[in-house]
């Protein structure tokens, strides 16, 4: 069981799974800190970097919170201050708390910070890492999937969408599979429990324009045909929830 901690260390506030990091500092929720401890295994970039690091034969992997579009060209990873627990961190990290809680598969939180300087904050996450897990558009380069995956996928979106958890951007790189196949959502920053259905169906055509996105630029292995096995899964599963 989870032992979630709270402290604050000057401008820094921590909150952290304890059986993991029983000593935990600031300069721990960075990629140079981890590079000085030779614990890097790996690296992805999008907005920022994303690291991947081995502590005490765990796998972890950590987020700097960085802003999109044309605010963000301005303050690329600053964000108004306005309390600990309206903070996107702090958020998502009980947010991915009450979805271990439901049994939902998705990262395990473990550590979150937020850096206050005057009116504006910055911020970092640590999550366990998925074991030997791809995302869907990384796996859809090389080959296609078969028609029991395609279900699985649907099935395990109503799940979430069953357990009323929005997802702010439903999209092929935020859905993984492991090597057994079991589905995994991931990238909850935005997101969160939002009651009623209506948003449901858009957050579907959201995730099937993406799709057709990666189909148009990178040519790969998907079909319409997948996206109507997927989402009658998806259909069947919500009438049964």
């Amino acid at each position: 069981m989870a032992y979630i901690q709270q402290k604050a260390v000057k401008s820094h506030i921590m909150l952290f799974d304890a059986g993991h990091f029983p000593v935990l500092v600031p300069k721990m929720f960075t990629g140079q800190y981890w590079k000085t401890q030779n614990a890097i295994t790996g690296q992805a970039t999008g907005r920022g970097t994303t690291y991947f690091f081995q502590h005490n034969k765990n796998e972890y992997v950590l987020r700097h919170y960085r802003r999109g579009g044309l605010i963000g060209k301005v303050l690329s990873d600053q964000y108004m201050y306005t309390g600990i627990e309206k903070s996107r961190v702090w958020q998502e990290f009980k947010l991915l708390q009450h979805m271990k809680n439901m049994d939902l598969n998705c990262p395990t939180p473990i550590a979150a910070m937020l850096k206050k300087t005057g009116l504006y904050y910055q911020a970092d996450i640590i999550s366990k890492k998925i074991s030997s897990a791809k995302d869907l558009h990384h796996i859809l380069l090389a080959n296609s999937l078969t028609a029991d995956v395609w279900k699985k996928i649907g099935q395990t979106i109503a799940k979430f969408h069953h357990h009323q958890i929005y997802h702010h951007d439903l999209n092929i790189h935020n859905i993984m599979l492991d090597i057994e196949n079991e589905v995994w959502l991931i990238d909850f920053d935005k997101c969160g429990i939002r009651q009623g259905s209506n948003w449901k169906n858009s957050n579907m055509v959201r995730l099937k324009r993406s799709f057709e996105k990666e189909k148009r630029l990178r040519n790969i292995y998907w079909q319409l045909a997948d996206w109507q096995i997927l989402i009658s899964a998806y259909n069947e599963a919500a009438m049964a929830n």
